[in-house]
């Protein structure tokens, strides 16, 4: 008999479009994971509600991020693909494990911490501030939804119900995958059932990537506005590039590279190749790089990568009919296992049908 493969889970907020980061630290291993592991990806509108986007939006931001799944080479014919919501037994377990959930381990989570300063326009990096005295007493127009705060839950549910051994995490995700980890173990402890196995962080067997952004410090984020775009067409993403941050050059040879043009290196390394980087370093250690050069060869690069992307997500985007069958296919297969697991929750809580 074939052995079983083992399940993987990924999802990837429906926010916007996907960037570089998104890219090379998620898709480009999707495609990879889809050949030899059970993989189901989802776009999760339902963590996008944290920000409470505009409505239309948000649904195009789904149909955005379902094209490009797509056209950067997931298959839904090896992989299964859906949207968060079409799975209602998410929703539901969500509620039944948010009940072996304290209160105080989720306004622990860094990341709570983080956006909940955000919102209620703190200095996000000041954590002398008291959160939770600042939420209790935040007014209504500067308010932490509950969502935010029971966010490490849904994401929990979401791969504990597909019982996924295998996820793919940024390390801003590791702490909630930690959760995710201990949920599973009280479940299983108080009930006395063996029921969800503990996952583990998962990278196809190299280390996390962490793509830089074009404003000379920090990663590539939507919310950072340093992002390049797997959809930008080519004159937008060489604008992009050639404005991006660097510094005033080396004043004397074998100089420490600056933080700025180390990011940039970092994306010349993941796009253009070790050799093209090594003259760029070798360049800045003599001092006579050309910071124009350096653009205009990693936006050339850039491109290779992201146009065929492009090209593919602007006929996928088009196609209402095949973008409906995909994400109907996906419900139906994640909704198959999803029910069945919702089923051994109940059972386990004690919550049966009288009929």
């Amino acid at each position: 008999m074939p052995t079983e493969k083992e399940i993987v889970l990924s999802g990837i907020r429906a926010t916007g479009n996907l960037h570089l980061g998104n890219y090379y630290g998620a898709l480009r291993n999707f495609v990879k994971m889809q050949e030899d592991y059970d993989c189901n990806y989802f776009i999760a509108d339902l963590h996008a509600l944290t920000t409470t986007p505009d409505p239309k939006m948000l649904h195009e931001n789904v149909r955005n991020i379902l094209a490009e799944y797509l056209a950067a080479g997931v298959d839904p014919d090896k992989a299964t693909i859906f949207v968060q919501s079409d799975v209602p037994e998410v929703s539901e377990m969500y509620l039944l494990l948010n009940m072996h959930v304290g209160i105080g381990e989720l306004l622990r989570t860094a990341s709570f911490k983080d956006k909940a300063r955000k919102q209620l326009g703190l200095n996000p990096n000041d954590e002398s501030e008291d959160i939770e005295r600042q939420i209790v007493g935040s007014d209504s127009n500067k308010r932490v939804n509950a969502g935010l705060l029971t966010y490490p839950t849904l994401m929990a549910v979401d791969i504990l119900i597909q019982k996924a051994r295998k996820v793919p995490v940024g390390k801003d995700q590791e702490q909630h995958l930690e959760l995710t980890r201990r949920f599973a173990r009280r479940f299983n402890s108080f009930y006395n059932v063996d029921l969800f196995p503990e996952p583990e962080n998962f990278n196809f067997g190299s280390a996390s990537v962490k793509v830089p952004g074009l404003d000379g410090s920090g990663k590539m984020g939507k919310s950072e506005g340093n992002c390049i775009y797997l959809v930008d067409d080519e004159k937008v993403l060489r604008k992009k590039v050639m404005r991006a941050v660097t510094d005033q050059g080396p004043q004397e040879p074998g100089s420490p590279i600056s933080e700025p043009v180390e990011n940039l290196l970092t994306l010349m390394a993941l796009t253009s190749g070790p050799e093209v980087v090594q003259q760029y370093r070798d360049a800045y250690a003599d001092c006579s790089i050309r910071y124009g050069d350096l653009k205009k060869q990693l936006a050339e690069d850039i491109l290779k990568v992201t146009t065929p992307i492009r090209e593919r997500y602007l006929d996928i985007r088009s196609d209402d009919e095949y973008l409906a069958k995909v994400v109907r296919q996906g419900a139906e297969k994640a909704r198959e296992r999803a029910s069945r697991t919702l089923e051994e929750v109940r059972k386990a809580m004690g919550i049966i049908k009288f009929y």
